[in-house]
């Protein structure tokens, strides 16, 4: 590995529209399409509906504030792991990169994959035992693009980015200007509204604006990370927020809460089929295929920089395989093989579905943790990073970690098992470090002698 690491290296030429592709895309995947119903259920009016997208948002865009002013001090490949290495130490580091490697990487590449293949066959009317099949083929396929140079996978991810923007805009655009049937201002009658329902409504939203910190895991090849990491944050964010709230207020203005109610999920595909005719329906589920693909694309993209960071820690085993990178394409082969192969297993063995959401309790826990972080490098550093400073300091972070914190308690109470489990998971990780340390040692001293 020593020679490998000292004639290849990353290749950092990913720019500001590669970096704004991949926050977009990975974060813009099936929820939008399917979320407007559910969150309307929850908060029982179409004003308090969007309330909750807008707050959501709110709160996603304060942790992007946040992480931007460490992502701009620690502009390294890895992320969040890179983050709480540095801030906490290798003890903590190692923690937080064991859970994404182990389990939380593979399952939610599973899961999305999965839901891929749940919808293509839908789509196209043959057998759900092609669901598995189908998956794993869009898996291997993008897994294989993204051993390809990455700027190959960056083109990737502004392309769908693009193509899964037609069909949102088109829906805004409608609503905006042709809806009819106006929603907005109406009530859900039976429902009872209260800050609960309210709160539940929120987390959902959250968790469809989830996905933009993958970006970080690619602070080794962006150009400038310093400058434009904090831009391709905030700036796809923001986008994000305003997306988000335009498909809900289009949807609203072209639809009663009665139907929309009605037909839960579907509610988007019937507002398609009514404004574009017999085909809107069915184009409206190739966006959100397309949409799932792009998302795919990104995690495939960024989770085996994990690896490989983690890897020149000597922080997993076999790290001198997964820390090498292709002479060729300057991209970790072995780590995104690695990710293929648990993914793989985990889709025709287990609900990666669920094992993803077992994961969002430390996930999340480790994400407060994070932005606790940038109180202590401030003072570690009073001069810190002058490229880019959390505005509002000191509310904004403050606000990042009530919104990180509520998410956090809401698991815990709703999903106490799933919390113990993934904390299981995460103990399960200490007499690996411990093991690791000594074996990686051992090998330097005897390298030495």
């Amino acid at each position: 590995m020593k020679q490998t690491e000292a004639t290849v290296g990353l290749s950092r030429s990913l720019g500001l529209w590669s970096a704004l592709a991949l926050v977009i895309g990975t974060v813009i995947g099936s929820g939008i399409f399917f979320k407007q119903a559910s969150v309307l259920q929850l908060t029982g009016s179409t004003n308090l509906a969007l309330l909750a997208w807008l707050l959501g948002g709110l709160i996603t865009l304060a942790d992007g504030l946040t992480l931007s002013e460490i992502g701009a001090q620690i502009p390294h490949t890895g992320g969040l792991y890179q983050y709480m290495n540095h801030i906490y130490g290798k003890f903590w580091g190692f923690m937080s990169g064991w859970m994404q490697v182990i389990v939380y990487a593979p399952a939610i590449v599973g899961s999305i994959a999965g839901y891929l293949g749940l919808l293509m066959v839908n789509f196209f009317g043959i057998g759900a035992v092609w669901k598995g099949p189908i998956a794993l083929l869009a898996i291997v396929l993008i897994a294989t693009l993204n051993m390809l140079q990455n700027r190959y996978g960056a083109t990737f991810a502004i392309v769908t980015t693009i193509c899964k923007l037609l069909p949102i805009l088109a829906i805004v655009i409608f609503g905006l200007f042709f809806g009819h049937e106006s929603g907005v201002g109406e009530t859900l009658a039976g429902v009872h509204q209260s800050m609960g329902n309210f709160g539940v409504a929120v987390l959902a939203t959250i968790f469809a604006y989830d996905g933009w910190i993958l970006i970080t895991n690619l602070g080794g090849e962006i150009k400038q990370p310093e400058r434009l990491l904090p831009i391709a944050i905030i700036l796809g964010i923001s986008i994000i927020i305003v997306l988000y709230l335009g498909v809900t207020y289009g949807i609203f203005r072209s639809m009663g809460v009665g139907r929309i109610d009605q037909l839960g999920e579907n509610a988007t595909a019937y507002f398609a089929t009514n404004a574009f005719g017999k085909w809107g329906g069915r184009l409206v589920n190739i966006g959100i295929m397309i949409s799932i693909i792009g998302a795919l694309n990104g995690k495939i993209m960024s989770f085996p920089r994990i690896y490989y960071a983690m890897a020149h820690e000597h922080q997993l085993p076999f790290s001198h395989q997964l820390g090498r990178l292709n002479r060729t394409t300057q991209t970790p082969v072995v780590a995104t093989l690695t990710l293929l192969v648990l993914t793989t297993i985990m889709i025709f063995t287990v609900d990666t579905d669920r094992l993803s959401k077992l994961c969002i309790f430390v996930m999340y826990s480790f994400y407060i943790a994070a932005f606790v972080g940038v109180f202590i490098l401030r003072r570690r550093n009073p001069g810190g990073s002058q490229l880019f400073r959390t505005p509002g300091y000191p509310f904004v972070p403050i606000f990042a970690i009530l919104g990180t914190g509520f998410v956090v308690v809401s698991e815990l109470f709703s999903d106490f098992t799933g919390a113990l489990v993934s904390m299981g998971v995460i103990a399960l990780g200490v007499p690996l470090y411990a093991y690791l340390k000594r074996y990686y040692r051992h090998e330097q001293d005897q390298d030495v002698l």
